[in-house]
């Protein structure tokens, strides 16, 4: 039998499962959840809320995405007022409006347009993430992650940490095909090195107690970005064991891994396989990426409580009506920071930052 002729052998698909997108979005450890918002908002009232009727909203508990938005748990400004974490980081990642933020260590933020905050939670915080709409002329659209990345039982009880990585210094990486469109690919956590670059793109450390601190954790936390049309081929992850989720969540239709994908996707990926994207439709597809080696210890979550027993469930939520990790020292459930729009972050202690340019 010549080459020619001799039979072709099957090549195993890089992907493993396929799951529509809900809300909240599938996980695996070593990430505990993934929420998408997008909220259509209209123009503000003058007092940062909605500039619209509340009329059919269950306020406090609105999910409802009536007319494109919704506004959760807040009252007169959408968002979530102050409430507890323990065990577990939060990773929010604000690609279109504003986002505050207040917590019981007396820090503060604004952030949004790309941003990332990354919160510890360790020990326990209370916080609070509101969505001022500044504009009272035009609308407010607002888009986030928010990702939760559990913590080894080791970790679980350190000090509460945060981390703003502000969008001017995020790294990314543009890279362009043979036909030359481009895949934009932004790494907030994690390493990305592809065959058309030789230099790794790094992103910026992530908290000194998180499970991506952890260099054989091969956390990765990527934005995708293609063009119309555009190919690209996602290098396989560096670690042992690593498990990988790519979440098509824009677009019309893409080919992943040679599987054709018509619609919104959670797609779990064989980790140690390089995966070629390609854009299939006419407008531009989007996609974040989640990996990691799996933590690999038992969880008890307890809501916004994430430990390895119950036991340790239980002795937090006593921790918690007895000191509410800290008390809560602003005037508010749901405070907000102002008109002014100039993105800021306050940390505990008391020093001030603010992004570059």
């Amino acid at each position: 039998m010549t080459p020619e002729s001799a039979p072709m052998t099957p090549t195993a698909s890089p992907v493993l499962a396929l799951k529509p997108l809900g809300f909240p979005w599938p996980t695996m450890d070593p990430f505990l959840f993934c929420a998408y918002h997008d909220d259509a908002y209209p123009e503000g009232n003058g007092q940062m809320g909605p500039g619209a009727s509340l009329a059919g909203r269950q306020i406090g508990q609105d999910f409802s995405r009536k007319d494109g938005w919704s506004m959760y748990h807040g009252a007169d400004v959408p968002g979530f007022p102050g409430h507890p974490h323990r065990g577990f980081e939060t990773v929010t990642i604000v690609r279109k409006g504003l986002i505050d933020h207040a917590d019981s260590l007396g820090a503060a933020a604004r952030f949004g347009g790309g941003d990332v905050q990354w919160v510890t939670a360790g020990s326990g915080i209370v916080h609070s993430e509101m969505f001022p709409l500044l504009d009272s002329t035009a609308p407010n659209p607002l888009e986030l992650f928010q990702i939760w990345l559990n913590l080894p039982a080791r970790n679980k009880m350190v000090k509460p940490h945060f981390t703003m990585l502000w969008s001017e210094t995020i790294p990314r990486q543009v890279a362009t095909d043979t036909n030359g469109r481009t895949t934009e690919v932004a790494v907030i956590a994690g390493r990305l090195q592809d065959a058309a670059h030789a230099q790794p793109v790094a992103a910026l450390a992530p908290p000194p107690d998180s499970w991506a601190a952890q260099a054989d954790a091969d956390v990765a936390i990527w934005t995708l970005r293609m063009a119309p049309g555009a190919r690209w081929t996602l290098p396989p992850a560096s670690g042992k064991g690593t498990r990988r989720q790519l979440y098509f969540f824009k677009g019309a239709s893409v080919v992943v891994g040679g599987q054709a994908v018509s619609s919104h996707a959670a797609i779990e990926l064989q980790a140690s396989a390089e995966v070629v994207l390609v854009n299939g439709g006419s407008e531009v597809a989007e996609f974040l990426l989640l990996q990691g080696r799996p933590i690999g210890e038992p969880v008890a979550q307890y809501g916004p409580f994430v430990m390895n027993t119950q036991a340790e469930i239980a002795q937090t939520m006593q921790d918690y009506q007895r000191t509410q990790f800290g008390g809560w020292p602003w005037p508010d459930e749901a405070p907000v920071h102002g008109r002014d729009p100039a993105r800021f972050a306050k940390h505990p202690g008391g020093r001030e930052e603010r992004p570059a340019g």
